[in-house]
């Protein structure tokens, strides 16, 4: 069974992207819109201009959705002039490389377009070699299909091989090079960075890391927070280095350190959360982990999920959180917070501080503040943490709503 569906267009000077989705059922990661992957996309600088849906019970070895679905996706290709075809779940090489060749144009998975995306907005130093480190570790296993042109050999017994196979092993051999060195000068920042911690802990540092899925408004609440000018925008991975600033709090009396962390995303791929390590260690090192929510995402809970999940792989699961849930101002009026804070009960059955703000408007950041000040002060305890008497929300299925047990404060205007 499958479906397709057209896309606006905006702006026909984009490059044209077909996107596809496969539903192999219960147990596997799938997005029935595929909102998010035609998101990536856009961040990417593509035009999406079509949607396919497939179901299968399990990838087809040679195109992944099949025979019949690949002849389908060729025809639709002509028919929109597209330029690219986009997955939304991992390729295999021969995968990849069997569908360019029977579409006849570029393929890209998951992996790849969230590649090509860090590749784009990494800044600083170390932030462009570990995007680099992760995609010449993705790219070395698809070597073939990039010299493709080179592929036929000279037969016969005592025939040695032909030209394609010296140049596919020379760039093979430089890539493990290039790989080995840009770890070695990853493993040096990240001894760099360490120290920089150990002086941190010496003197006392409260640390403050933010976290959360991206797009969920780290960065702008960050600099509402510290004003520090990082860059932010309403799209996936407008930022990708960690920056850190000192933020004042008056009621404690003392400076903090805030750190803004790259953002994650499902199906993060396994390269970037290895080659990031070193950047995400900041969030490992802190003392109170900021879990930034967009309370005005239809996929709220499958997105915090996604965020417990990666904090687990990192080691930073059982830091103390405050759930931010931002972008309270986009939220239609019945499912306003009446209050500006209340605890929130985590699938894993712990209980967080949530705190409702717009990061855009200013709205709770008092608040925020307040509770980071008694952090600093007396430690994250949710049962010791003085605002008054709120109860736990057990609306999971409904997290922003007028059935929540919140405090008796009134909301921050």
């Amino acid at each position: 069974m499958t479906s397709s569906s057209p896309l606006e267009q905006r702006d026909p000077g984009l490059p044209r992207v077909v996107l596809v989705g496969v539903d192999l059922g219960s147990g596997s990661s799938f997005d029935p819109t595929l909102d998010e992957l035609a998101l990536l996309a856009e961040s990417a600088g593509d035009l999406p201009v079509a949607k396919v849906i497939a179901r299968r019970k399990a990838p087809d070895a040679a195109f992944f959705v099949g025979s019949g679905k690949a002849d389908e996706l060729k025809q639709l290709v002509e028919y929109e002039h597209a330029q690219a075809v986009i997955f939304d779940q991992a390729l295999s090489p021969a995968q990849q490389r069997n569908l360019e060749r029977h579409i006849g144009v570029e393929v890209l998975d998951r992996t790849g377009l969230i590649l090509e995306i860090f590749g784009a907005r990494a800044r600083s130093h170390e932030g462009k070699l570990q995007v680099e480190l992760a995609r010449l570790e993705y790219l070395s296993s698809r070597l073939v299909r990039r010299w493709s042109h080179l592929e036929r050999q000279r037969g016969g017994v005592g025939h040695r091989g032909g030209p394609g196979e010296r140049q596919i092993e020379l760039d093979r051999r430089m890539i493990d090079q290039r790989i080995k060195s840009l770890k070695e000068r990853l493993s040096k920042l990240k001894r760099q960075r360490n120290t920089q911690r150990r002086g941190r802990e010496r003197t006392g540092t409260f640390r403050v890391s933010l976290v959360g899925y991206t797009n969920a408004g780290k960065s702008t609440l960050f600099n509402a927070l510290t004003k520090a000018g990082t860059y932010a925008a309403d799209q996936l991975f407008a930022t990708l280095d960690t920056t850190t600033r000192q933020l004042y709090l008056a009621d404690a009396g003392r400076s903090v350190t805030l750190s803004d962390t790259v953002g994650f995303i499902r199906d993060l791929p396994h390269t970037l959360v290895e080659s990031f390590e070193a950047t995400l260690l900041e969030a490992t090192e802190a003392d109170v982990l900021l879990h930034v929510v967009d309370a005005a995402s239809p996929v709220l809970l499958e997105q915090m999920s996604e965020v417990q999940r990666v904090l687990t792989t990192i080691g930073a699961a059982q830091i103390p959180q405050v759930l931010v849930f931002n972008k309270v101002d986009a939220l239609p009026e019945h499912q306003q917070p009446h209050h500006d804070r209340d605890l929130f009960e985590l699938p894993d059955g712990t209980r967080a501080l949530r705190v409702f703000v717009s990061a855009l408007k200013g709205q709770g950041l008092d608040v925020l503040r307040e509770v980071l000040s008694q952090a600093a002060i007396s430690g994250l305890n949710v049962d010791s943490l003085s605002f008054h008497g709120a109860g736990t929300s057990a609306a999971m299925h409904n997290p922003v709503s007028e059935d929540s047990s919140v405090s008796d404060q009134s909301p921050a205007s």
